[in-house]
């Protein structure tokens, strides 16, 4: 049974019913990014063994509306020991020194992180196209990009990676992408989830 592609609905249930476990949907994700990233270049980050220790560490399916679930983060969303860059060479060796509340938000409901994912230098771009990464492709059409700022993300999910991926959107940083890649992309109520994500 193929692994990618599904909704976190069904890989919840899978998890519930003890068909799969959390380290075979983290396995099956890096075996996804590994194969669409040279292509697509929507990862800036894969942090493989640790995702898959934290899969190895989760339980029977306790009730977390994410428990086991494989995810990633934008390349602009602070997790403290791991690095971010924003997308810029200024910030290239830069490890953040704290977590955002989006990332401790995510860790509480059960995700395992298993990586970070493209964005436009600062997120201050329509297209994901940085200095230090280059364009992320769109999945549909390589030719073409995922829009931005979230366009990693977007590809990440399109592309089967991850069912779900973190982004984050004022005028559209997560909406456009996510239309763009044929996805759902939310933007929460003003105020719902602390906009922390600058270093």
């Amino acid at each position: 049974m193929s692994l990618s592609y599904l909704s976190v609905r069904q890989q919840s249930e899978l998890l519930a019913s003890g068909d799969v476990s959390s380290v075979d949907l983290v396995r099956a994700s890096l075996e996804r990014i590994a194969a669409v990233q040279p292509i697509l270049n929507c990862f800036v980050e894969v942090w493989a063994e640790e995702a898959l220790a934290r899969a190895a560490s989760i339980g029977p399916h306790d009730g977390h509306p994410l428990h086991g679930i494989p995810v990633a983060i934008k390349d602009t969303t602070l997790w403290d020991g791991h690095r971010v860059t924003f997308g810029s060479n200024i910030y290239r060796e830069n490890i953040a020194n704290r977590t955002a509340v989006v990332v401790e938000r995510l860790l509480e409901a059960g995700a395992v992180i298993v990586g970070s994912t493209c964005a436009p230098e600062f997120a201050h771009a329509g297209i994901t196209d940085s200095p230090l990464y280059g364009p992320t492709r769109n999945p549909w059409d390589t030719t073409r990009t995922t829009g931005g700022s979230s366009g990693g993300s977007a590809a990440a999910v399109s592309s089967g990676c991850v069912a779900v991926a973190e982004g984050s959107d004022m005028g559209g940083s997560v909406r456009i992408p996510a239309a763009w890649c044929g996805v759902v992309g939310l933007k929460p109520s003003l105020g719902r989830i602390p906009m922390d994500v600058l270093p």
